[in-house]
Order: C-alpha cells, then sequence, then structure tokens
C-alpha cells in the first residue's frame, strides 16, 4: 500500500503548514529554504492541492476520486472547492479526529482500522468511510475502559468540537448534526486554486 514516508514537520515546512492543524503541538527550528521565493501560478494550486492531501491523509488517485464527486454534488448544489472540503470532512477518520478520539488523523485512522468504532451500531475498519448525517459513531464497549483513550482525552479534551458535530466524551461518541459549511471547516486551503489546477 501507498504510504507518504516524508518526516511529518519536513513536509509542514516545505507547505509552510502549522502543525497545529495535523493535531501536533510542535514546531520545527529550521527554516524552509525555499521561504520567500515567489511561486508560479500553477505553483500556488499545486501547494494547495498538496496541502489538503496532506492534512487528510489522501493520496493522488483517491483525492481525483473526491474531486470528481465534489463537482458532480455541485451539478445540484454548493461550488466544487466547497464540496470538496466537506467530503474530506466526512471521513470517518476525520470525524474521530474532530470528536477528539485521536490525537491526529493518523492515529484516528488506526483506531478505525483496529475495528475499534462502530457507525450506528455496526462495526466500520474503513477510515474513508463517508459518514452522513445523523450518524452516531462510538468507541466499542470493550475498548472504552482503555488507558489509550483516557490518554486521547487528555489531550483532546480541551479542543473545540465543531458545530456540525455533537460530542459524548463520557460516552466515548459523537454524532454528525449536519453537513460541514465552508466557514466551520478551518483547515488553512485556498480550495479555489485547487478548482482552477483541476479545471486546466
Amino acid at each position: 500500500m501507498a504510504r507518504d514516508r516524508v518526516p511529518v514537520l519536513k513536509r509542514c515546512r516545505s507547505l509552510n503548514l502549522d502543525p497545529i492543524f495535523l493535531g501536533i503541538d510542535k514546531k520545527s527550528k529550521k527554516q524552509n529554504p525555499r521561504a520567500g521565493k515567489k511561486l508560479s501560478e500553477y505553483g500556488l494550486q499545486l501547494r494547495e492541492k498538496q496541502k489538503a492531501k496532506f492534512i487528510y491523509g489522501v493520496l493522488e488517485k483517491q483525492f481525483r476520486g473526491y474531486y470528481a464527486k465534489a463537482e458532480q454534488i455541485a451539478k445540484k448544489e454548493g461550488i466544487p472547492g466547497e464540496n470538496l472540503l466537506m467530503i474530506l470532512e466526512l471521513r470517518l477518520d476525520n470525524i474521530m479526529f474532530r470528536l477528539g478520539y485521536g490525537r491526529t488523523r493518523k492515529e484516528a485512522r488506526q483506531i478505525v482500522r483496529h475495528k475499534h468504532v462502530l457507525v450506528n451500531g455496526k462495526p466500520v475498519d474503513i477510515p474513508s468511510y463517508q459518514v452522513k448525517v445523523g450518524d452516531t459513531i462510538e468507541i466499542k464497549e470493550k475498548y472504552k475502559s482503555m488507558q489509550r483513550y483516557k490518554d486521547v482525552l487528555e489531550v483532546t479534551g480541551a479542543r473545540i468540537v465543531p458545530e456540525w458535530l455533537s460530542a459524548n466524551h463520557d460516552a466515548l461518541s459523537g454524532t454528525v448534526l449536519s453537513k460541514p459549511q465552508r466557514a466551520q471547516i478551518d483547515v488553512p486551503v485556498e480550495e479555489t486554486l485547487i478548482v482552477e489546477l483541476y479545471s486546466k
């Protein structure tokens, strides 16, 4: 299976991205050697796409599929770029991260893969599973008492859960209240540049 093996802080430097958006409370002391260099229009568009892929942990083929889906949805409602971010936000691994049950999206993905998660009472081990409005997500009963989740909540307990989700940390569960709107998605990505890149 293809994986992005570039060190996280190094990748954040190259993309001019604060690691806090990945759930990582560390800063790199090194400087990006290309900082200050002016990027071409294509370079700016490509960087925004790479940033979105890196934040959500998605590879090119899957990302392109998400964009095609976003364009399809845009024929009925919304704007392709905003629809793309909405689709990425509704991935199960991202929902787990947003609810505070994973310190990073990578950890949330691992929790899903290890079959710790139920969606509407049924086990789901696919990180890219698209969660719908009204769905309830929770940690399986037999794993709720694990020290792992106490440690995770100690770190993420103060994290603000987006208003399109509701979380019950005592029960290690959450519900999707609505589709996320662009104003409710705090990722530093210029989605219009991604649309321009794919429109060429």
